[in-house]
Order: C-alpha cells, then sequence, then structure tokens
C-alpha cells in the first residue's frame, strides 16, 4: 500500500497547485479584457483547458505510457508545467499599491464552504442509498424506475442548488446578497458541468451496459466517443466565443443547454453506435459553446477589483461536478440495472436522462441571472 498512499498524497498536492493557479488565472480575463471581447477571449481560454490537451494527450503522453515509458512521460508533463509557469510570467500585470495581507475570516469562510458543500453531497447520496434499500424488496420495474428516477433527480437537483446557496452565502457573507446573479451563475454552471462531465465519466459503462460489450471490449468504442466529443468541443469553441460577442452572454449559454439535451436524447433514443456517436458529437458542440459563453458571463457578474476571489469560489462548479454526479447518480445506475435485468441498460438510460434535465435546468437557473454587475 505505500506506493498507494504515495500516490495519494501526490494526487492531493496536485489538485491544491491545480485550483492555486486556477484561482489566480481566472482573474486576469477581468483584468485585462474588454468586455466586448470576452466572449472570444474565453472561447480561446477554453480551447486551451479542454479540448487541445486531451487531443494532444492522446497522441503523446498516452502513447508513451502505452509502450512502456511512464518516466519520460512524466517528464514531459512536468516541462509542459515549467513552460506555462515561465509563460505565465509574461502577463503583464499592475503591480499593487500595497503588500497584500492575508485575511484569515476569509480563509475560514472558505474552509467551512467546502465542509457544508461537502456534507450537503454526502447527505443527498445517502438518501439515495436509503431509497434503494427500500426498493430491494419491490418487484414492479415501472414503481422501481420513477421512483429511482425522482429521487435522483430531486437528490441532484437538492445538491446543485442548495449545496451552491448555502456555500456561496457562507463564503461571501453580505456580498452574496448584493449580487444574487453570481449565485445563479454557479447553480447554472454546476448543473451543467454535472450532466457533462458525468456523461463521460459514465460512457464505458453506458456502452457496456446497453450495447452488450463485454468488459475491455468497450474501452476501443468509449475512446473513440471520448475523442468525437473533444474534436466537436474543438470545433465550437472559437465559433462560439464570437457568437458570444456577437448576440450576447445568456443567449449563447441557452443555446448551449438546448444543444446538450438535444444531443442527450439523440444518444438515447436508439441503442446503436453511429446514433450514440452521433449523439456524443451534438453534445460536443454544446459543451464548446457552453465553455466559451458561460465563462464570458461570470466574468461579467463578478466585482472587478475581487475577479480572482469571486472566480475561485466559482470552481464549486468544476471541482463538485464529479462528486455530485458521481458519489449520487452511480449507485441509480447500479441499482436499477440490478433490479430490472430484462431491459439492458436500463440503468445507465434512467442515469444519462437525469443528466439531461439537469441540462434543462441549468437553463431554468440562467433565467435568474442579470448581465451584468
Amino acid at each position: 500500500m505505500l506506493g498507494f498512499w504515495a500516490l495519494f498524497a501526490i494526487g492531493l498536492t496536485l489538485s491544491v497547485a491545480s485550483n492555486t493557479s486556477q484561482a489566480a488565472e481566472q482573474g486576469i480575463i477581468p483584468d485585462l479584457v474588454p468586455d466586448d471581447k470576452r466572449g472570444l477571449c474565453s472561447g480561446v481560454k477554453a480551447l486551451f483547458e479542454i479540448p487541445v490537451p486531451l487531443i494532444v494527450v492522446a497522441f503523446t503522453v498516452a502513447r508513451l505510457i502505452s509502450r512502456g515509458y511512464l518516466w519520460a512521460s512524466l517528464l514531459m508533463a512536468i516541462a509542459v508545467l515549467m513552460m506555462v509557469m515561465l509563460l505565465t510570467m509574461l502577463v503583464p500585470e499592475k503591480p499593487l499599491n500595497k503588500a497584500p495581507s492575508l485575511e484569515w475570516s476569509l480563509l475560514v469562510r472558505l474552509v467551512g464552504m467546502t465542509v457544508l458543500f461537502t456534507g450537503i453531497i454526502i447527505v443527498a447520496g445517502q438518501v439515495v442509498r436509503q431509497v434503494t434499500s427500500f426498493l430491494s424488496e419491490v418487484s414492479s420495474p415501472a414503481t422501481i424506475l420513477i421512483v429511482m428516477g425522482l429521487v435522483g433527480l430531486a437528490a441532484m437537483l437538492f445538491a446543485v442548488g442548495l449545496g451552491v446557496w448555502i456555500s456561496v452565502r457562507f463564503s461571501l457573507g453580505e456580498s452574496a446578497r448584493q449580487n444574487p446573479s453570481f449565485t445563479w451563475w454557479v447553480i447554472n454552471r454546476l448543473a451543467f458541468l454535472v450532466a457533462a462531465v458525468n456523461l463521460s465519466t459514465f460512457a464505458i459503462y453506458f456502452l457496456q451496459a446497453r450495447l452488450g460489450y463485454v468488459k475491455e471490449a468497450a474501452a476501443s468504442p468509449a475512446s473513440r466517443l471520448i475523442l468525437l466529443v473533444g474534436i466537436f468541443i474543438l470545433l465550437s469553441t472559437l465559433p462560439a466565443g464570437w457568437l458570444t460577442d456577437r448576440f450576447g452572454k445568456k443567449p449563447m449559454v441557452a443555446v448551449a443547454g438546448i444543444t446538450a439535451v438535444l444531443g442527450t436524447v439523440v444518444a438515447l433514443c436508439i441503442p446503436k453506435l453511429p446514433i450514440i456517436y452521433l449523439g456524443a458529437c451534438i453534445i460536443g458542440i454544446g459543451v464548446g459553446f457552453f465553455y466559451a459563453a458561460n465563462w464570458a458571463l461570470g466574468t461579467l457578474l463578478v466585482p472587478k477589483l475581487k475577479a480572482g476571489r469571486y472566480l475561485g469560489i466559482s470552481n464549486l462548479a468544476g471541482a463538485g461536478a464529479g462528486a455530485v454526479g458521481a458519489y449520487i447518480g452511480g449507485p441509480i445506475a447500479d441499482f436499477v440495472t440490478a433490479q430490472v435485468p430484462q431491459i439492458p441498460g436500463l440503468g445507465y438510460v434512467l442515469l444519462f436522462s437525469i443528466y439531461g434535465l439537469l441540462f434543462l435546468f441549468s437553463i431554468l437557473a440562467l433565467t435568474q441571472v442579470k448581465a451584468d454587475r
């Protein structure tokens, strides 16, 4: 277990380092980019965050690892980190007028926010597990499907809505009351990312259950599925940034949600691999639009002098998406699949349908956002 604990410590360290760098980096666009160019710049930001790394890693580091060159891949990752750190030093930044001071009360609020948000996710997950225990003796597939669908959707909405609301209020205090659009923007962001992130997380299990692939046989189509999503994010991100500056942030975020819903429906409607690939491509377009337009909208909602703090708090959406969707959703898919084996993949069809409804909920949350400071 020594190797495991070493990897665990490295993983925690990387998470802390990643979030520390992101909190500072996310304040650069509000500091340096005029409002009418933030859609395009957010598109460029998204381009280099998601699809480009996905494709580059697939053709470089992944191939080195597959051939056994583990140390070469690690050294390459270290070299990239060093390079981007040096590039960051070239960003023009105005010096502070006075030396910064650490406000311990803010640090305590951030820790409390994290504890609260984690606790809400755990409570929602435990409710789902209790319901599965209660339904274990039920034999009606319709009852199982309806109850688990409603409970699963309610649990995720509870974690997304109440979790963000309480966490942001605890972290920002009175400032959150004065800027409710920021809270609704984080809710919109988290709801969308819960669906988008976990559709890819459970893709291989969905293909196994839905199409009957046996274990490792699903790895190849699943990798192609993720690659297609990455390619269509790549193709749509920059046009989405330009369209965002031209037609507005909120309309493009809404278009992203509608597109993702459409892609989810297509992927679920027919259990054929080409149709699932088509749905994945449509979802990729929606995700590309979302990453560009949603971030541009967020930069308009935060106080300019506190952009780093506010956008750092918005990482609730990035970090919490996997936790909400997987911790709550995984048991739902497992339980329904086990209880209703006569319908292949029903558990994952139900889970992916819940994710599709979260895309819709993200659009509803967007209606409460006023696109200004």
